[in-house]
C-alpha cells in the first residue's frame, strides 16, 4: 500500500467513523483538535486502524502524533515496518 492510498484509507474513516468535515483534513493539522478526540475516541481510533490496517498500535504511540501528517507517517511507518519483518 503507498502513501496515497493510506492517506485516502485514513481520511475516508475520519469522515464516516469520527464525522470529521472532509475540508479539515489537512496534514498540518493538530489531530486531537481536528478530530475532537477524547479518551474513549482514541479507543475508536484504535480499533479503526486495527481494522483498515491490520496491525496492533500502542496507546503510547499516539503520544508522538500530533498533526495528522504525523498520523500518515505513523500508519505508513508500520506498514512498511511490518511488511519487511
Amino acid at each position: 500500500m503507498n502513501q496515497q492510498e493510506i492517506i485516502e484509507r485514513i481520511n475516508a474513516f475520519m469522515v464516516e467513523d469520527f464525522e470529521v468535515d472532509e475540508h479539515l483534513i489537512q496534514p498540518q493539522a493538530n489531530l486531537k483538535n481536528t478530530l475532537d478526540l477524547d479518551s474513549l475516541d482514541y479507543i475508536d481510533l484504535v480499533v479503526a486502524i486495527e481494522q483498515n490496517f491490520g496491525f496492533k498500535v500502542k496507546p503510547e504511540d499516539f503520544q508522538q502524533m500530533h498533526t495528522i501528517q504525523d498520523f500518515y507517517n505513523y500508519v505508513f511507518n508500520r506498514l512498511h515496518t511490518t511488511a519487511n519483518a
